[in-house]
């Protein structure tokens, strides 16, 4: 291969360079955009193929006219997720406005059962199946000192279970990290959700929602901001792999 003279350099001062200069003028490899949605496919297919079930409280706030400090309903629940069923709610208080906690947080749950019941589940997964995918460009990112790859989503159909916006994954495994997007009026998460996002954190080796945030608006509640804070998660693993780490020393 020939070199330009301008830009030629002796041999002998390639091989006594500091070693942080070759780290410098190499850049990360990045994947190409098949390996990358084949890795959020897999991603899913084992988490959905080997959690069983799962347990978390929840804290629902909503907050009015763009004070998010003095939310104007609360709601603390207990969900129990099971794989062959969906989700439950056992709601341990209420409090604050009557007409939001039935308009929105209600809504919320209800939402949130019909998403996760067999059938439905399968219609909202984060996969090549529902959602057209593409690396955006310089999609390396870190996200909470997370090496991240970020994936516009397209939905393939129009449903209520699916949204339209960016998803972050992790660059190792491909594991969702934070997903933001713009949700139809029953959104897959949050009734009424517009504009949402949700965050992610690895709970038992699977990626489980931390926080989720919708901004909405309508006639009749005019901004209407919801956040979601998830915590003390308790998961079932399927059978198999429960067998698989009793085995284990």
């Amino acid at each position: 291969m020939l070199i330009s003279q301008r830009f030629k350099i002796p041999v002998v001062l390639l091989f006594t360079l500091p070693a942080w200069v070759s780290i410098i003028a190499l850049p990360p490899q990045q994947p190409d955009n098949a390996t990358v949605v084949r890795g959020i496919d897999a991603s899913v297919k084992v988490r959905i193929g080997n959690l069983a079930g799962y347990t978390v409280s929840e804290h629902y706030a909503v907050f009015r006219s763009h004070d998010e400090t003095h939310p104007a309903a609360e709601m603390f629940v207990k969900t129990v997720y099971r794989k062959d069923s969906g989700k439950s709610f056992s709601i341990l208080s209420r409090s604050g406005s009557t007409l939001l906690l039935s308009e929105v947080l209600d809504n919320v749950l209800s939402n949130e059962k019909k998403m996760s019941q067999p059938g439905n589940v399968e219609t909202a997964l984060i996969n090549s199946g529902n959602y057209d995918m593409k690396l955006l460009p310089n999609p390396l990112q870190q996200l909470d000192k997370r090496d991240c790859l970020v994936v516009s989503l397209s939905p393939r159909r129009s449903s209520p279970f699916l949204f339209r916006g960016k998803l972050w994954v992790d660059a190792k495994d491909y594991s969702i990290v934070q997903l933001e997007g713009t949700a139809s009026k029953s959104a897959f998460f949050l009734a009424g959700a517009a504009d949402v996002s949700r965050q992610y954190a690895n709970v038992s080796g699977f990626p489980m929602a931390t926080h989720a945030r919708a901004v909405s608006n309508s006639a009749l509640l005019g901004q209407t901001i919801v956040k979601i804070d998830y915590t003390d998660y308790q998961v079932d693993l399927a059978p198999a792999l429960k067998s698989m780490s009793s085995t284990q020393p």
